[in-house]
């Protein structure tokens, strides 16, 4: 069997790929790189870069580059045989990761190398790329003895099991469920385009009248449009209760026990290595200095907060009951009555603003966004072999016309796609053998898909997600580091990460940017002044419930592994429930399982890490505030941010490249007030 995944290549070749070429290709590639290491571990031997750091660069790069695709088609086209290829592949690149970081010999070879003459001689990349290396090894226990480093191995073995189950349970069941609806009637207030897909998914699933499910587009448009008040409850219930044991899959797909054992585990991780707790262990690597200054930066804002998203609540009840005659309201209401107060109190409705962002407008015109701030040319290149006919593929050129790096656009909702919105890393830039290999980015939402008559349009929150993740993919492929360990998001750290991707969110609400990236989908005319002024004008709508919803959010996953012990267990719905009467302004059922559909914190890299959104949502308020200041697309500017943020990757530390762009440390005013919020 010739196996693709063992083949050199630009780019994978993903019509090759199937599930059984994972195991074998991850079992010869890892075999190799045991030996390689082997052979580079000589006694006596004087470490150089080139001898050391290098050659274990170009063993990295391999595994990365043949399992990526792997990771992604698991993503992105799930089956039950790619998923048990994936998931097989695990413990093994968890075994060989863990053998790795605790291999004592090659912990000192590193340490002998940043003691050696050469260390003072290499570049800030390099350097930065040795102290991350010899802080992991010893983040990887290998100054543990025998015995605890056996037990470390086998909780990371486990850790990985688990976490991916976490995710695989939690697509199971949000495709698990779904409603067939006959009677027209009950689709009252739902939007056509809504209807038109779910007529759609009924004609392909051979049923007459329309399917809706828990796929996040459908699951929206039930939840904030339709007004059949029992529908929507029906809806919340599935959605709220998906992977645990409430609900109408009630312990079908079960993340319960998962969570205690994630939680036990890290807990275990963290003191095996001598931090108090897996917060302590998860700051090792961020910019936040202690896990206090986490939760005072937290509750500070939380504190600051609450006033308003207090008078957001009181204004959605005033208006159920004012104009409604509903008394109580319930989780199910919220987006419901939330959008109709829009609506009334700003002529403001998102069914309205969707046609002026067509998916056919808003991609070309957010590139030439980019090529304003940045003078950069995106263009798709044809005849690229996709996982997806959805699929398009782009190249990313500078003003002297080089190749900076490509990216995969893959915008649409679909059975056996993980929900939600994410940028990942398909190759990295690194220096290989005298040229460039250049970044390749994966870019994935779920939008809904266009339907035969009209194209995909997107709410302008969709627009907002779309330019995050763009901000993601720009900050891996403008890198001009050139050593792997630190190039585009390598290296940074995790509470910096979103600078890039959420600084982008700001210019969809610029005029000139907006007129870029809208236009009516069937005439072209440009987004009405009159709607740009009121979706202004309702741009901090409600933004005080979001903005204590997201620090629920983060207190919550912070505290869980802060205030973890052994003797009580997780305590995760106590935990929840203390933050919510803390922070919350809104209490949901009792039923409410949220905590059992968190893949960020469970199966992702947000574990006590998510207070991290809004960390970094000071540092790209702040930085974007230069540009409110000398202009939305002032070139001198836009340089700035392109050379000493995005270009710069994890070469330096977060704070550092901070201040260098913008002169002097974060503060949270610009945050503040692009979120309506004043002095508390």
């Amino acid at each position: 069997m010739t196996n693709p995944l063992l083949k050199t290549y630009d780019l994978p070749p993903f019509s090759q790929i199937k599930p059984e070429h994972a195991v074998p290709a991850i079992t010869e590639i890892l075999s190799d790189n045991r030996q390689a290491i082997a052979d580079l571990l000589q006694a006596g031997k004087t470490y150089t870069w080139d001898t050391l750091a290098g050659p274990l660069e170009n063993l990295e790069d391999r595994i990365n580059l043949a399992f990526s695709p792997v990771g992604h088609l698991n993503s992105v086209l799930s089956s039950d045989e790619l998923r048990e290829a994936y998931n097989a592949c695990l413990p093994l690149l968890t075994d060989y990761a863990t053998e790795f970081g605790q291999n004592e010999n090659l912990y000192q070879a590193f340490q002998a190398l940043a003691d050696g003459p050469e260390y003072p001689t290499l570049n800030e990349a390099q350097r930065k790329i040795i102290d991350n290396d010899l802080r992991d090894f010893r983040l990887s226990g290998v100054a543990l003895p025998p015995e605890q480093k056996e037990r470390f191995k086998a909780v990371a073995l486990e850790l990985s099991r688990l976490s991916s189950q976490f995710q695989d349970n939690l697509m199971d069941a949000s495709n698990g469920w779904s409603k067939h609806i006959e009677d027209e009637a009950v689709l009252a207030g739902i939007p056509e385009n809504a209807r038109s897909a779910a007529r759609e998914r009924a004609e392909r699933d051979g049923k007459a009248g329309w399917v809706f499910n828990l796929e996040f587009p459908s699951y929206h448009a039930v939840i904030t449009y339709a007004d059949d008040r029992e529908l929507r409850r029906e809806f919340y219930t599935a959605y709220a209760t998906r992977a645990s044991e409430q609900g109408p899959n009630a312990g079908k797909w079960d993340n319960t026990e998962l969570m205690e054992q994630i939680l036990a585990l890290r807990h275990e991780e963290a003191q095996l290595l001598g931090f108090a707790n897996f917060a302590e262990l998860s700051l090792a690597t961020k910019m936040a200095r202690s896990t206090d200054e986490v939760i005072h930066f937290l509750e500070d804002l939380s504190r600051r907060s609450l006033p308003v998203a207090q008078r957001d609540l009181d204004d959605l009840r005033t208006f159920a009951l004012s104009y409604h005659a509903e008394e109580k309201l319930e989780s199910w209401d919220l987006d419901y009555y939330a959008e109709k107060l829009r609506q009334q109190a700003y002529s403001l409705s998102e069914e309205e603003i969707k046609p002026y962002f067509p998916a056919t407008k808003v991609i070309p015109g957010m590139f030439e966004v980019v090529k304003r701030l940045y003078g950069l040319n995106i263009r798709e290149v044809e005849g690229v072999d996709v996982w997806h006919q959805d699929v398009t593929f782009y190249e990313i050129r500078d003003q002297a016309d080089d190749i900076r790096g490509y990216f995969y656009l893959d915008l649409y909702a679909r059975p056996k796609k993980r929900g939600g919105a994410w940028m990942d890393n398909c190759a990295g830039r690194r220096k290989l053998n005298g040229h460039i290999q250049l970044p390749v980015a994966f870019l994935t939402c779920n939008f809904t898909p266009p339907t035969a008559n009209t194209p995909a349009l997107l709410r302008h929150e969709e627009v907002l997600t779309l330019f995050h993740e763009f901000g993601h993919g720009l900050h891996h492929m403008l890198t001009r580091v050139d050593y792997l360990g630190v190039s585009g998001i390598h290296g940074v750290q995790w509470d910096a990460v979103e600078l890039p991707s959420q600084f982008m969110e700001n210019f969809c609400w610029e005029r000139e940017a907006l007129d870029l990236i809208s236009g009516h989908y069937q005439t072209g005319e440009p987004l009405p002044e009159a709607l740009f002024n009121k979706m202004l004008a309702a741009r901090n709508f409600q933004s005080g419930r979001q903005m204590v919803r997201q620090l629920e959010f983060s207190l919550f996953d912070f505290r869980i592994h802060r205030d973890y012990d052994p003797a009580l267990g997780g305590r995760v719905y106590a935990i929840l429930d203390e933050v919510r009467k803390q922070t919350a302004v809104f209490i949901p059922p009792a039923f409410n399982r949220f905590a059992h559909s968190f893949s960020h914190i469970f199966a992702g890299g947000y574990g006590a890490g998510y207070y991290s959104y809004k960390w970094a949502e000071v540092l790209s308020s702040d930085a974007y505030s230069l540009f409110e200041q000398n202009g939305v697309f002032d070139a001198q500017t836009g340089q700035a941010f392109l050379e000493k943020i995005l270009e710069r990757g994890g070469s330096r530390d977060a704070m550092e490249l901070f201040v260098d762009f913008r002169g002097r440390e974060p503060e949270i005013d610009a945050l503040l007030r692009h979120n309506g919020i004043q002095h508390f």
